[in-house]
């Protein structure tokens, strides 16, 4: 009923009831949230299955990447297999961190790293498909990647030049990875002023969809957490303020959060896992979207 009741408030505020077609057009903001993000692969399975391609994507950090990878045109199926030819096999993963000039294949996905020692941009290009677009205008779905300006003390909103530049400045999380330098300005994870982006598609489709992978500490309450373990819940705990009240001022028609709480930021190499928790989001997706396409033809057909 709160999906149904906000695309029913959403559509009378932006006038989308106007919209001729049968149907109603979609777009989709992908959150941010390090290896938890790999549960967007189902959302994009259920969009394909559904049948729903996006009028426009928005995406923080991992769901930058992602979006990215939808945007180019790839299926669900096409990037769940990708991920798992780069992550689901270590002699893989070595030589894709060997090409990136990294000196252990292990370190990245580890609690145990220095500051600042990753060089994420070449990571990007060692990592991401080899038939991905190399610029914003030859992605066939219009794509807008969050990023942090880090002297200017402000979100920024990437939608045309150099793709990767992008992807890597909205995946530059502190203290991991180097900040990115982009048309002159420095650049860190779009996550932390921005962690799900559904505002960057407003007015863009009739029906929008957040997906939230950013998760929340857990644990034995009664144990200290580890430091890394403190930096990292800490942002996990602002990010959740901030869309908290993102979603209270102006809420997505469908909002959701696949059960990524259990999985740390760098746990990439518990793909198999993560997919397997995370499953159930992809009927999750179905009937939501079933549940507002229902409501939107309903009161379309209500103000004809």
């Amino acid at each position: 009923m709160e999906i149904i009741q906000k695309t029913i408030s959403r559509m009378k505020r932006t006038g989308t009831f106007e919209n001729p077609a049968a149907t109603p057009t979609f777009a989709i903001a992908f959150g941010g949230g390090g290896a938890r993000g790999l549960a967007h692969i189902h959302v994009i399975e259920a969009l394909d299955e559904l049948g729903i391609r996006p009028m426009a994507i928005s995406g923080s950090s991992i769901g930058a990447i992602m979006g990215a990878a939808m945007a180019a045109g790839m299926t669900g199926k096409e990037i769940h297999e990708h991920t798992e030819l780069v992550l689901g096999d270590r002699k893989e993963l070595a030589a894709r961190l060997w090409r990136s000039r990294r000196s252990s294949s292990g370190a990245l996905f580890s609690t145990n790293f220095s500051i600042g020692q990753f060089n994420i941009e070449r990571l990007m290009g060692s990592f991401l498909p080899e038939n991905m677009p190399r610029r914003f205008e030859d992605l066939p779905i219009p794509l807008a990647v969050t990023g942090t300006d880090y002297y200017g003390h402000t979100e920024a909103v990437f939608t045309d030049g150099d793709l990767f530049s992008a992807l890597s400045a909205s995946a530059a999380v502190p203290a991991l990875f180097k900040p990115v330098k982009r048309n002159d300005r420095i650049y860190i994870d779009g996550g932390i002023f921005n962690p799900v982006p559904f505002d960057l598609v407003e007015g863009r489709a009739d029906i929008i969809i957040a997906i939230d992978v950013v998760g929340a500490p857990e644990g034995d309450s009664t144990r200290m957490p580890k430091s890394v373990d403190s930096m990292f819940g800490a942002s996990q705990l602002m990010m959740q303020s901030i869309t908290a009240m993102k979603i209270k001022a102006n809420p997505p028609d469908i909002f959701l959060r696949p059960p990524v709480s259990e999985f740390r930021m760098f746990d990439f190499l518990k793909l198999s896992q993560i997919m397997t928790q995370t499953a159930p989001v992809k009927d999750e997706v179905k009937h939501a979207v079933d549940a507002a396409i229902a409501f939107w033809s309903i009161e379309r057909r209500d103000n004809a």
